[in-house]
């Protein structure tokens, strides 16, 4: 009777694998964190409640905001009319989100210069940039519009809150300019007033189809307000 010899595994072409335990060059089988997964479920609402304010302020400067219903804003998204419910509670909620997301956006330009140490002047640059922008962007309408609107109070009051906010912000920066000596001497509420003004009319003539992109227009007015705030050469001889 022939004895048969069991044969080994050839070195790297068979494994054994213990029950649990990975095998070597294998990526262990972890379990997916809940906590990770609630990030990312949190992460694509925020992105879906983006395109609805995105939807509804492209809307609002087409229409306007009485002739907006929130069927037109599912309608451009292709989703149903509860779903924009579970994103805001009203048409008045989905205009104040729809201006705060354009206050945000020149929010982020006073971020950009809090803790820099350049002139204010530059500072005030960067500043009215995002402002110019925001004004050439789907938020533009809502920002020079918003307050023509039937809102309720409280949303009036939190809306010349956060106008007030952004004013303030140039105020300061035209001061500090007129103190360093980067901005020739001026009445700093007034300037304020003037910039701000000339900034809010590009939404109401900008449109998309236009030649120049929002950086460039941005970039001309910034060129304009340069010529105008910087400091006199005295002619004295």
């Amino acid at each position: 009777m022939t004895t048969r010899r069991a044969r080994a595994p050839a070195s790297g072409k068979a494994r054994i694998r213990s029950e649990g335990k990975p095998v070597d060059g294998d990526a262990p089988d972890r379990p997916a964190s809940p906590w990770r997964a609630s990030r990312e479920r949190q992460h694509d609402r925020e992105v879906k409640r983006e395109a609805v304010i995105r939807a509804a302020a492209h809307a609002f400067n087409l229409k306007g905001y009485h002739n907006t219903s929130l069927d037109d804003i599912a309608a451009a998204l292709e989703v149903t009319k509860p779903t924009v419910y579970y994103y805001v509670t009203n048409k008045e909620q989905l205009l104040f989100e729809c201006f705060s997301a354009g206050v945000e956006q020149i929010r982020a330009g006073f971020r950009e210069v809090r803790d820099q140490t350049t002139p204010a002047r530059e500072r005030l640059h960067a500043v009215l940039s995002h402002y110019a922008k925001t004004m050439a962007s789907e938020f533009g309408w809502v920002m020079v519009r918003v307050e023509e609107q039937d809102l309720s109070p409280d949303m009036s009051s939190h809306i010349k809150a956060m106008k007030s906010e952004i004013d303030q912000g140039i105020r300061r920066l035209i001061r500090e300019g007129v103190q360093d000596g980067s901005i020739h001497p001026c009445d700093p509420k007034m300037t304020a007033f003037a910039l701000a003004g000339s900034l809010n009319w590009i939404a109401h003539w900008y449109r998309e189809t236009r030649s120049m992109t929002p950086a460039e227009i941005a970039d001309a007015f910034i060129t304009i307000f340069d010529n105008g705030l910087q400091p006199r050469r005295s002619t004295r001889s």
